[in-house]
């Protein structure tokens, strides 16, 4: 199904607020609203952002450099009547064997109004867009396993499961005291 008419471009700095709102919405979809942290603040100083006046798309990224205190960039897609309905939250990775670059989509999310129009399925086009542009290895992502209805989603597109492969993290507590095993 072809999406809907929208506009998909890189977030500017003053779509923190949108971007903010729509964090906010996937943490209550996924049952974690009490879990957010990311601020106005935060998501200023770690986002690269497109400036206001500059066109910036999948394919001509024209954003802040990424670097490590501001390693991801934000796609924002807008509906016919130019309001907010997704984005696609992302940094750059690597992959050793294939010696290329890829993104890691940290998290898309299209509003429950706004879905089963092809939105999703627009941001991810767009992702994969960029990863062929700078001739990438992989789009890379993980989804909650009681989220049945984005797997089927993604599998429709052709993701496949990472099934051989354990989400690993150390956050927190631990992430500190790891850093401090050698000391």
């Amino acid at each position: 199904m072809p999406s809907a008419p929208c506009k998909v471009r890189h977030a500017h700095r003053g779509d923190v607020p949108i971007i903010l709102q729509q964090i906010r919405e996937l943490a209550d979809y996924e049952h974690e609203l009490d879990a957010v942290e990311a601020n106005e603040t935060t998501l200023l100083s770690t986002i690269a952002f497109a400036p206001d006046d500059v066109e910036s798309t999948s394919t001509a990224p024209n954003t802040e450099s990424t670097s490590p205190s501001r390693p991801a960039r934000c796609l924002l897609l807008f509906n016919e009547e130019d309001k907010p309905a997704g984005m696609a939250l992302y940094f750059y990775n690597y992959s050793t064997w294939r010696a290329k670059p890829g993104i890691y989509l940290e998290d898309l999310f299209v509003r429950p109004t706004e879905r089963k129009k092809g939105y999703g399925k627009r941001l991810l086009v767009e992702l994969a867009k960029e990863v062929v542009a700078s001739n990438g290895g992989r789009l890379e992502w993980s989804v909650l396993k009681w989220n049945e209805p984005s797997i089927k989603f993604y599998e429709s597109i052709g993701a496949k499961p990472m099934n051989e492969w354990v989400g690993m993290r150390v956050d927190r507590e631990g992430l500190t005291k790891l850093a401090s095993l050698l000391d």
